[in-house]
């Protein structure tokens, strides 16, 4: 090989920027579609699509070489993190923090080969998964990818994940056609960040070892061929850059013996890298740069620092071998073109009713009892029941992130789920059978008085660090004005909550009479209605099993409470789960519903946060004419054309948004509860009210720029000379007074409505509404 055909074999550019003919020609041996990535830029394309483009990438691969080198057929990878979830139709299990409620290691290594199989239809040989982070502070926008705090059952789960992904070791299924391959991610402490994604990780070096890389021993023993680098960092120092652990730990004390991974971009934090260029995470033992755009770059700097010495070709010789060593242990040479594979030639394992069945089953044994006052549940199917609440029929939000598109939800209707049920659906199909009623009604009004009531609220979808939060209180009322309402009306209420993470939700469960965690339970809502119902005959369906993997937190603040902890005070200890038979009509006594977040959150409130909507706000554009289209994803324009947004990076993937005016135009961020002037404009001891913009300006405004709060605001600030003072200066915070935005009296909606009459370029990545030092004037 070549020294430019063995960079290739390093280097791992996203499908979204490279064709098959680069491929060929920079001899790639590992590719991968990021969140947001799809055949043609499209993420809802159909799984032929899928199957066709693998077809390209290894006929590009396999190609003979004009030079006489050996072709080698490339990897591809993928995100199948909770089943094929960026296909369309696939089968969607549960998310991890569920499957941990499960406790059930032969569930999820059967959770596993289906997820395999699915990904066999598609061509695609390689899934970032599982994640073995042990979560220990529940603020983390990736809680829901563990399976727990406890690091043991991580282990269990994680194992049995990779077995189920890869075949049994030794058997003569492992890495057969049947199987893909498997990633341990990421290595490790990245649960151990104090709820910040990417953060670092501080303590004792030994213990951190202990607690947080103790899933990965059992992973490799179960065969992991890839491992994941975090993003995070150990004691201050970027993982990525770290011989102490990825050399000395991973491959010396460990043994692990396939290829390590880095993750998006991730080498470009070490201090002194670029994502262009960067010698240091190679010496330090990464083996395969993710490197999604900057890979034309990359691949010329790698050249050059083999051919002055930097990188010694010993080094890449070592990286090289090991990525060609897990194409030899999947016979990925003799596989063949990915559409004449097995399992492509089952295109019905697609969602298969099988693997729905199983998804389902996950589904029954992940969710938590927490609370059943009275023995409400389960219900009776020939009832009138009323199903209520954000979550009832939106399978995108019952799924989670990482769901079609990076993110999840956004723009996503039950259309994009072919196969799935909501659970609202679900409910709605053992009831008519059994003779009762299942009425939908998003606001919970009625015509008919229900006999029960059924809430499905919780977290709307995210992923990474787009979920972190600052406190574990679930903020939005409107699921516990529903219930409080539906209360006072005498209408018995069961509660479904959906979220990635446990949450400080005291006023739900003292307002409701039964409350169910069904955390993130995936495309088969059926699965949350056999727990809810009893069966046709009125016995018991099935009976709670799943038990918190995760402490539940008793106060708001209290997001690190973990199982062996000093002060070791839960709500609900790990482990905790109530049955229908041993805890029948347990009650609870009332909750402390005080805290301090909530009640400081009418003054300072986040409204956009990593380049996205902070619920409940949303984003909008609207034309020169008035014509107004919602921004549900990261991209998109107004219906003239004046004004475009697309994602961008500032810290971490796609964290910005670039807002580019050509004309008039406006971007609204609606949605905010209305509020009384009067009550935020307070000025106290030299501090008052105000918004903060973090922008960074690429070219300046052509004319106006006019910020107010929403349309109901008839005061302007116009933005243009701070903007025109920012251009080309990098990232910077804006202050604007909140007086300067709001009129006198009355109530206003809660937003931010930013036009410009001209031309602009600039990049946004958080707004908020907190209290500072005064400004003098209405900018600073």
């Amino acid at each position: 090989m070549s020294v430019e055909q063995k960079v290739g074999q390093v280097i791992m550019p996203d499908i979204s920027t490279i064709t098959p003919d680069d491929a060929h020609r920079y001899g790639f041996g590992t590719i991968l579609n990021g969140g947001n990535s799809g055949p043609g830029g499209n993420e809802r394309a159909p799984a032929a699509e899928w199957l066709a483009l693998a077809d390209a990438y290894w006929d590009a691969s396999t190609a003979p070489r004009n030079d006489g080198r050996p072709s080698i057929p490339l990897l591809w990878a993928t995100d199948a993190v909770h089943g094929h979830s960026n296909v369309v139709g696939a089968t969607l299990f549960p998310h991890n923090v569920g499957l941990g409620a499960t406790g059930n290691a032969d569930l999820v290594r059967r959770i596993g080969q289906a997820t395999a199989a699915e990904i066999g239809v598609t061509g695609i040989d390689w899934t970032f998964a599982p994640t073995i982070a042990v979560a220990r502070d529940d603020r983390w926008g990736r809680t829901y990818e563990s399976y727990g705090e406890d690091p043991a059952l991580v282990s269990r789960l994680g194992a049995a994940m990779v077995e189920g992904l890869q075949g049994r070791v030794g058997s003569a299924e492992f890495l057969g056609p049947a199987h893909v391959i498997a990633t341990a991610k990421h290595f490790f402490g990245d649960g151990g960040t104090n709820g910040r994604d990417q953060g670092d990780t501080v303590g004792n070096e030994t213990d951190l070892i202990a607690l947080h890389a103790s899933p990965y021993p059992p992973a490799l023993e179960a065969g992991a061929q890839t491992v994941m680098a975090s993003f995070s960092s150990i004691n201050g120092v970027k993982m990525h850059g770290s011989t102490a652990f990825l050399t000395d730990l991973l491959r010396g004390q460990m043994g692990f013996d396939g290829l390590v991974v880095g993750d998006w971009n991730g080498h470009g934090q070490i201090p002194g890298c670029t994502n262009s260029n960067c010698p240091q995470a190679l010496l330090a033992g990464l083996d395969v740069y993710m490197v999604p755009e900057d890979w034309r770059a990359l691949h010329a700097s790698l050249i050059t620092q083999v051919a002055d010495g930097t990188i010694p070709m010993a080094r890449l010789d070592e990286a090289v071998r090991r990525v060609l060593r897990v194409k030899f242990r999947m016979g990925l040479f003799e596989r063949g073109r990915p559409s004449s594979r097995p399992l492509a030639l089952q295109p019905g394992l697609l969602g298969s009713p099988e693997h729905r069945a199983l998804a389902r089953q996950a589904v029954r044994e992940s969710l938590v009892l927490l609370s059943n006052r009275q023995n409400l549940l389960p219900l009776n199917p020939r009832s009138t029941i009323l199903v209520t609440g954000a979550g009832a029929n939106d399978i995108a939000m019952q799924s989670g992130g990482w769901t079609i598109s990076w993110q999840g939800g956004g723009d996503l209707t039950n259309a994009d789920f072919p196969g799935a049920q909501s659970i609202f659906a679900g409910i709605n199909e053992q009831v008519t059978a059994a003779g009762g009623q299942a009425i939908l009604s998003m606001d919970g009004s009625f015509e008919q008085r229900p006999d029960v009531a059924v809430v499905v609220f919780g977290e709307q979808p995210y992923a990474e660090f787009a979920g972190d939060v600052p406190s574990l209180a679930y903020a939005d009322d409107q699921a516990l004005r529903q219930i409080r309402r539906l209360k006072s009306q005498g209408i018995p209420v069961v509660a479904v909550f959906l979220s990635g993470r446990p949450m400080w939700v005291n006023r739900e469960l003292n307002a409701a009479d039964a409350f169910v965690a069904a955390w993130l339970p995936g495309s088969e809502g059926g699965g949350v209605a056999d727990m809810l119902l009893r069966d046709a005959t009125g016995g018991i369906r099935s009976d709670f099993t799943g038990r918190l993997s995760m402490s539940w937190p008793a106060r708001c603040d209290q997001f690190d409470n973990n199982a062996g902890s000093p002060d070791y005070a839960p709500l609900f200890p790990l482990g905790h789960g109530l049955t229908l038979t041993s805890n029948a009509g347990q009650s609870m006594a009332s909750l402390d519903e005080s805290c301090a977040f909530l009640e400081q959150a009418t003054v300072a409130q986040t409204m956009m946060r990593s380049g996205m909507a902070v619920s409940p706000y949303v984003v909008q554009l609207e034309s020169a004419g008035g014509e107004q289209v919602p921004l549900p994803g990261n991209r998109g324009q107004t219906s003239d054309g004046n004004l475009r947004v697309s994602p961008r990076d500032r810290n971490a993937q796609e964290d910005a948004r670039e807002l580019v005016w050509t004309g008039p135009s406006t971007w609204l961020l609606t949605g905010g509860t209305p509020v009384a002037a009067g009550s935020l404009q307070a000025v106290d001891a030299g501090r008052e009210q105000q918004v903060e913009l973090d922008v960074m300006v690429s070219a300046r405004p052509s004319g106006n720029v006019h910020v107010n709060c929403g349309s109901e605001c008839q005061s302007n600030v116009d933005l243009a000379p701070a903007l025109a003072q920012a251009e080309g200066k990098g990232w910077r915070t804006l202050r604007i007074a909140l007086r300067c935005l709001m009129p006198n009296s009355g109530d206003v909606s809660s937003g931010l409505r930013l036009y410009a009459s001209g031309s602009l370029t600039m990049q946004v990545s958080g707004i908020r509404q907190t209290v500072g030092p005064a400004i003098v004037g209405c900018v600073d």
